[in-house]
């Protein structure tokens, strides 16, 4: 009997996805097959309801096209601003994504869902901003046509004969929470084309001759209404699953074809391929492994691989279940996809064993409710020859390159049974001590145990021999007359039948349990291995692990050298570049691989495509694209053909791909977010130069000009003002760019540091005389405590820093105020600190301060590149100290910087 109880891992899928949507914002997509059809239309008047049920609803970005009827749907509803981007002289118009979740609507409008954003914005692509908008919450209404699908997009380039770049991933379609199809017949979308209502009037006669002709129309229309029923279904059978419904609804036609180890299996498949071409119907070919077809010869395994091939050439979807039961398993895998038509053959039982043993079809007609059931008989054939013809058809070579290998007996076959007469008279033995004193039912137990135990141990032909000579031995030993095979009364004769029914079915069910035990030791295994290379993976950093993990692991599995092959930036394939790994194969055929990756189809060994090639090589994909090619020496074909190891392989190659895929994209990411802040250090720059050198440059030229045209004019003193004024701004220019140039050598890390022992307070002495012409009008207070020692420092870099917090100092805070310049000494560091009465520092910046290009905006600030802080922390962290800033209690705010003592100072001799 069937178990109808829900599985507890589908229950905890479905409790964990029921999770994440309800902390995610809904997706809602109008969905239509060409540009015109009332997408935006649509999408507005959807807004429009949810705002009159007091609904918080926001337009974050929408195209009119100058539509007046679409434009009229805008009245009422809150609009953001968008981002303006000048890009190459033209201003852009982008959608503002900061703006929407500093609002944070309930639901906002964000049209052009494949739209590619421009440049230096947050995403690449509109849907990845409308992805980090449902992370926050919120509830996103978008619109886009169906040839902007990314798995649609060869197949409507060969249709319109036109190349559309702007795509978007399925999953992302997948994944919305609501699809509403905007649908127009082809003559009034072509209609609307004409009385200008899509395009201006010389745009629409250019479409009407080219994207929109209505043969494209017709099929992109098709293209939509099928995506959308595609939707639908998937949305009917997740609400079966939910619900846990088993009754199969006749909404879509789905067919399971059901093939066996026989000749007619072949059949089947065909019959199944053109019941399926004729109802344009999905089909499913189905193979159930039961205890008793997993002992099947090497050859009638070959052939059902075979079968399941042709199946696979014809464009079904294979499948191998595992149950006790045949006709469960139909029954089960029927209902979970709501298949509606079952294909198989007629029961080849006939008389009294249909009656006595039963048939998969009484079986399958008697309970599956709701599902047609279509027979398919053997052709009639002459009385010679006719087994021998039909075995002869499932007898062709299962794959090419497969030899076929003559059946031997597996070691130690007859030993078996020498072993099983032995236990036999062993246990009569047993039963001969017991005689006399118990039961003949007690004896027929010792009998019964043997048979147990020569079932666990040998098999189902042994046991059924114990069997037999059990029922032999005691009818010859403790059925009376004793010592014959006759019988004395006919209730022994009941008894002895009993005993042999009994013994035969004992051993059927311990064959059985033993042989389901290894399939699920086997099935463990196999998950253990899935889950130690899933493991490995996931903790994988670079694609060299990712190739040594997979490599090792294939080996281990398939027992076969292997190695996975990736193409270059010319899209050849080539051999990895790192270390050998032992298990590796040397000398694939880089042909067949450039074939395989061009293709994204197995080929070589084994395969209807370059057999002769020693190889079996295998597309590594992710759900766009070919990632590279696994090449796989196998030392047995069955090994990696059979149904279940290629179903293990393929969810190994699934795993190699997304482990490439996330750090591929990890790559990307981090490259793109390297070229943005490189991007914005060059901006922050361009911009600060500009600005500090056209400023002095403007004063020197407008004094050099005054000198040079008032030569005859001038007095002295102004000759001698506008001569202090150009040493000072080229000094000014002189500083910003030694600024730059020490900001670029510090991070190259060619910095070679000149450390001696200095006295601390002959360092600020240089200082404030360097700067004396900048600190005329302020005070500043040195404060040092008496003995402080030497420090080991690079003197002029030190100085470099405590001028560019002094400069720092000045620009930031009032003329006449005063500065403090201090030090403090600890057992193995000495602490600087540098304050001032300005300001302060914004509450939150004071770690943003020591950024590259970083300028605090205030009104006492004067102008400057935003370097000389940046520089003071690199200085410091190179003596390997640290810097900080922070507001003083009383106003103001200190900078410290502290330097470590590693070694004591040296005794200086007195003079």
């Amino acid at each position: 009997m069937s178990d109808d109880r829900p599985d507890p891992d589908q229950l905890l899928a479905r409790v964990e996805r029921d999770t994440a949507k309800a902390k995610r914002g809904r997706l809602k997509i109008f969905f239509g097959a060409a540009a015109g059809v009332g997408k935006s239309y649509a999408m507005l008047l959807a807004a429009r309801e949810r705002r009159a049920e007091n609904l918080d609803v926001v337009v974050g970005l929408i195209e009119t096209h100058g539509r007046k009827e679409t434009q009229a749907l805008l009245k009422g509803l809150e609009v953001l601003p968008t981002r303006q981007i000048d890009y190459k002289g033209t201003m852009l118009h982008e959608f503002d994504i900061d703006a929407a979740l500093k609002r944070r609507p309930a639901i906002i409008i964000v049209d052009e869902l494949a739209h590619t954003n421009a440049p230096n914005s947050r995403h690449p692509k509109r849907w990845q901003d409308i992805h980090e908008l449902l992370e926050a919450g919120i509830d996103v209404y978008t619109a886009i046509n169906v040839q902007h699908l990314e798995s649609l997009n060869d197949d409507i380039g060969q249709i319109a004969g036109i190349r559309v770049w702007e795509t978007v991933p399925d999953t992302v379609f997948e994944d919305a929470d609501e699809i509403e199809l905007v649908d127009l017949p082809p003559d009034e979308l072509l209609l609307r084309l004409k009385e200008g209502k899509i395009y201006l009037p010389q745009q629409a006669q250019q479409a009407i001759h080219n994207f929109f002709r209505k043969g494209n129309l017709i099929a992109l229309r098709e293209l939509a209404l099928r995506q959308t029923a595609n939707r639908v279904d998937a949305q009917m059978l997740n609400y079966r699953e939910d619900h846990a419904i088993r009754d199969v609804w006749q909404v879509n036609e789905r067919i399971l074809v059901c093939i066996g180890p026989n000749a007619l299996a072949e059949r089947l498949v065909r019959a199944g391929k053109r019941v399926a071409t004729s109802l344009r119907a999905e089909w499913i070919v189905a193979y159930v492994e039961t205890p008793s077809l997993q002992r099947l010869s090497a050859e009638k395994r070959d052939g059902v691989l075979r079968i399941l091939r042709l199946a696979e050439q014809l464009g079904a979807e294979t499948v191998t279940l595992s149950a006790p039961e045949i006709s469960e398993a139909i029954i089960k895998f029927a209902c979970e996809r709501n298949i509606n038509k079952i294909v198989l053959g007629k029961p080849n039982r006939r008389g009294w064993k249909r009656w006595l043993l039963g048939s998969v079809v009484d079986v399958l007609i008697s309970h599956a409710h709701n599902i047609n059931i279509y027979l398919l008989g053997s052709p009639q054939t002459a009385e010679n020859g006719a087994v021998e013809t039909e075995i002869s058809l499932f007898r062709k070579s299962p794959l090419p390159g497969l030899q076929q290998r003559p059946i031997n007996k597996p070691k130690g076959y007859y030993s078996r049974y020498g072993w099983t007469a032995l236990i036999t008279l062993f246990s009569a033995f047993i039963a001969y001590l017991m005689a006399g004193r118990l039961e003949l039912a007690n004896l027929v137990m010792v009998f019964l145990l043997g048979v147990v135990f020569v079932a666990t141990h040998f098999g189902r032909g042994p046991s059924v021999l114990a069997a037999v000579l059990g029922v032999t031995l005691f009818d010859f030993l403790f059925v009376p007359p004793f010592y014959s095979f006759s019988v004395a009364h006919s209730q022994y004769l009941i008894t002895l039948t009993t005993m042999l029914v009994v013994g035969v079915v004992i051993s059927n069910l311990m064959v059985n349990v033993h042989s389901q035990a290894k399939v699920a030791a086997h099935r463990e295994r196999r998950a253990s291995v899935l889950y130690a290379m899933s493991k490995e993976l996931a903790a994988s950093q670079s694609e060299e692990e990712i190739v040594r993990t997979a490599v090792r692991h294939l080996h281990s599995e398939f027992s076969s050298r292997n190695v996975i092959l990736f193409s270059d930036s010319n899209g050849r394939v080539v051999y990895p570049k790192q270390k050998s790994i032992p298990e590796s194969l040397h000398g694939a055929d880089l042909s067949v691989a450039q074939w395989v990756l061009d293709h994204n189809e197995m080929a070589g060994q084994g395969t209807n495509t370059l057999p002769g090639t020693e190889a079996i090589y295998f597309p590594i994909h992710n759900e766009d694209k070919v990632l590279g090619v696994l090449a796989l020496l196998p030392v047995n074909l069955r090994r990696v053909f059979l149904p279940e190891q290629q179903k293990l392989l393929e969810t190994f190659l699934r795993q190699i791909g997304q482990a490439v895929t996330r750090i591929r994209l990890a790559e990307q990411a981090k490259m793109t977010q390297m070229q943005v802040e490189a991007e914005r250090l060059r901006n922050s720059l361009l911009s600060a130069i500009s600005h500090d050198l056209r400023t002095p440059l403007a004063t020197i030229i407008g004094s050099a000009s005054t000198l040079l045209e008032g030569e005859g004019t001038l007095q002295t003193q102004d000759k001698l003002d506008l001569s202090r004024v150009i040493v000072d701004e080229a000094e000014r220019m002189s500083n910003l760019i030694n600024n730059i140039l020490d900001m670029a050598r510090l991070d190259a890390g060619v910095v070679e540091l000149n450390k001696q022992w200095h006295p601390l307070e002959e360092i600020i002495g240089t200082v404030l005389t360097r700067l004396h012409k900048h600190l005329a009008d302020r005070p500043v207070k040195v404060k040092l405590p008496a003995g402080i020692p030497l420090v080991f420092v690079d003197a002029v870099m030190i100085e470099q820093v405590f001028i560019n917090l002094l400069e720092n100092a000045i620009r930031y805070t009032p003329a006449g105020s005063e500065l403090e310049i201090s030090a403090e000494i600890s057992t193995n560091a000495v602490e600087c600190s540098v304050a001032d009465h300005g300001p302060g520092i914004p509450k939150g910046r004071e770690e943003q301060l020591f950024e590259k290009f970083y300028q605090a905006r205030h009104e006492a600030a004067q102008s400057g590149v935003g370097l000389g802080l940046a520089i003071c922390r690199a200085i410091v962290e190179v003596h390997g100290g640290r810097i900080y800033a922070q507001n003083r209690s009383g106003g103001g705010a200190i900078f410290t910087f502290i330097l470590p003592i590693n070694e004591p100072p040296p005794v200086m001799e007195l003079e």
